[in-house]
């Protein structure tokens, strides 16, 4: 056990064997207490405590008796002040019992030290340490683990430093410990900006700032977040509330860097931008021996690979002094090894001053070059006379190694097959190192450095394809130019073929390349130049897979999702999964297929492109295609309605779907089912729009409505909501009442959610109309509950009441628990704005009840947070408090975004209500937060609402008024009437009251 672990576990290890004892340990940075172990121990009357802190803030030094008397009872000591002082020491030692040892009485006066000068386990010096550990950190470049050394350091503060203890010593010490514990907390915050987390800041420093109204600083880093946030006008306010208070309580101006920063803001700066996620001679008598120079030339456009190129250089750096350094590079074909690994050796070459050999192997061929051949190749290029190469592969590699005995060589094998082909050919001597690339990931390749080499970033390609092209033709059609690299899968070989044909055609404008490549199916043939082709390299890999493996990667170019988890890929492939995955993983060692994480697989863009061709060429007959997409739609509702009826509880659209006939997966709680779904969210949209055709319509349209968890969340909404039109436009197209009535259904909540409310009336009406039609009663049972929403939003309260009654009547009748319980809570939302509280608190109860009698956990929250609206209108707020958290923690667990925001704003509401406005803005900033990417105008506005009323409240009117601008124009764009609380704040420059925005409850 080290020392440090040691002290976090209280335990000291005594120097006699097989003894123990626990370690005393003491805080200062709250109430000075003390422990052993886990002991608390009592630390006596706060004079006693006062001249303990005072000893441990000494750091081991001796204190006399007459500071000590000073720093604890300043200009006016008592009459016996040294009698006391001595019995208070005195005290302290029986305190500490078998520690007693540690309060040194020296010349007069006493210090607390340990007699083997070890440091004293004190949270002051370990804040201390944990500071200046982060100051390290952040020289060094690692900015994270500064910043969790300066969360560790603020841990250790529990309260106010020294506190209850009076006298003067203690009262500039608390001063000392409040202001470094500012300092360091400026620290975080500042590395949390340069760490790119500006948007997550802002509540807090919204909430500091309140507290220490004149801390420049920290107004500072505000404007900054606000600023980096996309938030200028409210970054500006904050200046101008800052000129303001200080100019009325200080009289002064702001401090030069405070304006200066202003003055950047208001030029837009770009510097204020979120940073970016950068030979020896032979003796005599000694054989003269060649010094081959192999390498071939690298391209003078070299792009980008900065983080490859440092590894591998790193890497070959250390074969001085080393057996042998090995560095193994795969990826896919086309991705740029070849290209990396010349640079590098080239780079390298000085480190390698005997020569640099280099060989194809010609791995990726059918006849790949014999290890003997190559052996015998390297041999004459050292020197060796032909006529002393023996015959046979193992005397030829122990003359190779022997040969290398004493010189620094390089060796750069590209093309390699597998390790079987590579290993005779590695050096194996001091000072040597080898080069590898292959597409195949060298797993069993002991001691070698693996790298994967992935596709461009979108700035490297964008660059390699200006820099072939030229920037004149690229600055001139950026997007255009955009387009072709994002079509070429940001994969070298394809951006430098479809750059190369561009530059050899001057009449060709990019956007002419850029249409081209924009037929997928056109888009393998277009990518060739020359005898350059990205198909040919594709070619290269498919021939040498086995029959099975060649299956698997046809099939699995079918899917249109980003990736496949591997119980999808094995349905797709109508095999288990033990099976699936050692087919997958064979795949992804000839790197035709990626893992894009453990139980995952994708293909780069064009390698699926090929796949697909080759499914549609060789896939035969042309039904087992059909097959495996039908089996992986299967597998994927098989597996919604699991995890919906795990969601929603005796619900009956599990009864009413159409019948999968392939299983899916089986859920151990609803945890579990909850994050497959948001794992799972963009390939369940794929697979939905893939099979909008008449054979898979229907279990398209049930897929989306069992996953509409995902677009209520708010993060999918938009994908969602195009899905769901592209299946609505094939329903119609096939004349299927009974999918376009389930479509429209679907669409109805999206349309809501984005403040569309006559278009998602119109889906309320014709889900009913088609229901009926078809003979579906989910739909046509579903038509009033959704129109009563509607109209609760539209304000039109006495058709809302009408609405959601005869809903609650049919949702009873149909013994249908959930839908009673939404309609309830909705119904609560329409008494609370016609003013009935106490009918609106009895609903929400009601809903609530119901909620928990069908065991539905996620659809709960809706029924607590109704019920947390209702009571803070009856202004009973501790209770509205109460509800709104725990709905706020179901909301949390079950990835709800949407309604994890509004419950920050009702909680917003709660506090401004409570005369709370820090808490209330810090609400506000959190729902706002959660409320970004994932749309909803209208809910933002009634978020700056609520915050601009809380700033208001706490001072910071300059940026309240920006927040309540921003509320009108949201409304005018929306086409909502402005006559509101912002437009009254506005008109009297005062808060105005809290809204309680018109989201529908359930």
């Amino acid at each position: 056990m080290t020392t440090q672990r040691r002290q976090e576990q209280g335990v000291t290890m005594d120097d006699g064997p097989g003894q123990r004892r626990e370690r005393l340990r003491f805080t200062v940075l709250g109430p000075v207490r003390a422990w052993r172990g886990e002991h608390k121990l009592a630390v006596g009357s706060p004079q006693q405590r006062a001249l303990l802190a005072a000893l441990l803030l000494r750091g081991g030094r001796t204190a006399t008796a007459a500071e000590l008397v000073d720093a604890l009872w300043g200009e006016e000591p008592p009459h016996a002040a040294l009698a006391a002082l001595r019995t208070y020491a005195s005290r302290i030692r029986k305190t500490l019992g078998d520690d007693a040892d540690l309060l040194v009485s020296e010349s007069g006066g006493y210090a607390i030290r340990t007699a083997d000068g070890q440091p004293l386990d004190l949270d002051h010096d370990r804040a201390e340490q944990y500071a200046a550990d982060a100051e390290k950190a952040k020289a060094a470049g690692d900015r994270c683990r500064a910043r969790e050394l300066l969360d560790s350091a603020l841990a250790l503060w529990d309260g106010e430093p020294l506190a209850g203890l009076a006298g003067p010593y203690a009262e500039n010490q608390r001063t000392r410990l409040d202001e470094w514990r500012r300092s360091l907390l400026e620290s975080r915050l500042e590395l949390e900006l340069e760490l790119g987390h500006h948007a997550e800041v802002v509540s807090e420093l919204t909430s500091l700032t309140a507290v220490h109204p004149l801390r420049e600083r920290l107004r500072e880093l505000l404007m900054l977040a606000l600023y980096r946030s996309g938030r200028q006008a409210e970054a500006l306010a904050v200046y101008a509330d800052t000129r303001r208070l200080l100019s009325e309580e200080l009289g002064v101006d702001p401090r030069a860097s405070l304006s200066e920063l202003q003055q950047r803001i208001l030029r837009a700066d770009p510097d204020l931008d979120a940073p970016a996620a950068t030979a020896a001679e032979h003796g005599p008598g000694e054989p003269v021996l060649l010094r081959p120079q192999q390498l071939p030339a690298t391209v003078p456009d070299f792009t980008g690979r900065a983080t490859f190129v440092a590894e591998l250089s790193e890497q070959l750096a250390t074969a001085e002094g080393h057996i042998m350094a090995v560095s193994a590079v795969a990826g896919i074909g086309g991705v740029g090894k070849t290209t990396l690994a010349v640079h590098v050796a080239h780079a390298a070459h000085h480190r390698f001053p005997d020569g640099q050999l280099y060989v194809d192997l010609q791995g990726a061929g059918s006849t790949p070059a014999e290890p003997e051949a190559v052996l015998g190749a390297f041999l004459r290029a050292l020197g060796t006379p032909e006529t002393s190469i023996p015959d046979g592969l193992d005397e030829r590699a122990a003359l190779y190694r022997s040969t290398l005995a004493g010189r620094r060589i390089l060796a750069l094998l590209d093309n390699a097959r597998d390790a079987a082909q590579v290993r005779p050919l590695l050096p194996g001597t001091e000072g040597c190192a080898a080069l590898i690339t292959s597409r195949t990931r060298m797993i069993d390749l002991a001691g070698a450095q693996l790298i994967d080499l992935d596709v461009m970033s979108p700035e490297e390609a964008f660059t390699l394809f200006t820099r072939i092209v030229g920037e004149e033709r690229v600055n001139a059609e950026r997007e255009a130019s955009m387009d072709v690299v994002g079509a070429c899968g940001f994969l070298p070989l394809a951006i430098r073929v479809a750059a190369s044909r561009l530059a050899a055609r001057r009449t060709w404008t990019v956007s002419v390349l850029a249409r081209k490549l924009a037929d997928e199916r056109r888009r393998l043939d277009e990518l060739r130049a020359g005898d350059l082709a990205v198909k040919a390299t594709f070619e290269l890999g498919y021939g040498q897979l086995e029959p099975q493996q060649a299956r698997a990667f046809r099939l699995l170019g079918l899917a249109d999702g980003p990736d496949l988890s591997l119980a999808a890929a094995a349905a797709l492939l109508d095999m288990d999964t033990d099976t699936a995955e050692d087919l997958l993983e064979s795949l992804v060692d000839t790197s035709l297929l990626e893992s894009a994480a453990p139980g995952r697989y994708r293909f780069h863009d064009l390698v699926r492109l090929y796949a697909r061709s080759c499914a549609e060429r060789d896939e035969q007959p042309p039904e087992e295609r059909d097959a495996a997409l039908s089996r992986l739609l299967d597998f994927y509702l098989a597996t919604a309605a699991r995890m919906y009826a795990l969601e929603r509880p005796g619900d009956a659209l599990v009864t009413q779907m159409e019948t999968p006939h392939y299983p899916g997966l089986e859920f151990a709680d609803r945890a579990e089912a909850l994050t497959w779904l948001f794992s799972e969210t963009r390939c369940i949209i794929a697979c939905a729009l893939q099979n909008a055709g008449p054979a898979g319509l229907r279990r398209a349209v049930d897929l989306l409505l069992l996953t509409r968890d995902m677009a209520e969340s708010g993060a999918n909404n938009r994908q969602y909501e195009h899905a769901n039109h592209v299946l609505l436009k094939a329903a119609l197209e096939a004349d299927d009442a009974h999918a376009a009535g389930r479509i429209h259904w679907s669409l109805l909540p999206i349309c809501t959610h984005f403040g569309r409310l006559s278009e998602a009336d119109e889906h309320a009406k014709l889900a009913t109309l088609f229901g009926l039609a078809a003979g579906d009663p989910f739909t046509s049972s579903n038509g009033p509950n959704d129109r009563g929403i509607i109209a609760s939003i539209r304000h039109q309260h006495e058709e809302a009441e009408a609405y959601l009654n005869q809903a609650l009547i049919a949702f009873r009748d149909n013994k249908s628990k959930q839908s009673e319980a939404s309609a309830l809570c909705n119904l609560s939302r329409v008494h609370l704005d016609m003013g009935r509280t106490d009918s609106a608190i009895r609903l929400a109860q009601q809903g609530t009840d119901c909620y928990r009698e069908a065991g539905a956990s996620r659809r709960l929250a809706n029924g607590l947070y109704a019920l947390g609206m209702a009571l803070t209108m009856a202004g009973r707020l501790e209770e509205a408090t109460d509800q709104l958290f725990a709905a706020l923690a179901i909301f949390r667990d079950s990835h709800q975004r949407f309604w994890e925001a509004m419950t920050y704003l009702r909680l917003a509401e709660v506090d401004l209500a409570a005369h709370r406005p820090t808490s209330a803005a810090d609400y506000a900033e959190q729902a706002l937060n959660t409320l970004r990417g994932i749309g909803g105008a209208r809910w933002r506005a009634d978020a700056l609402q609520t915050l601009g009323d809380a700033l208001s409240q706490i001072g910071h009117t300059g940026r309240a008024k920006v927040c309540w601008q921003e509320v009108v124009a949201i409304q005018q764009q929306l086409g909502l009437s402005t006559d509101s609380s912002a437009g009254t704040a506005l008109a009297g420059n005062t808060a105005g009251q809290p809204l309680l925005s018109p989201a529908a409850v359930a």
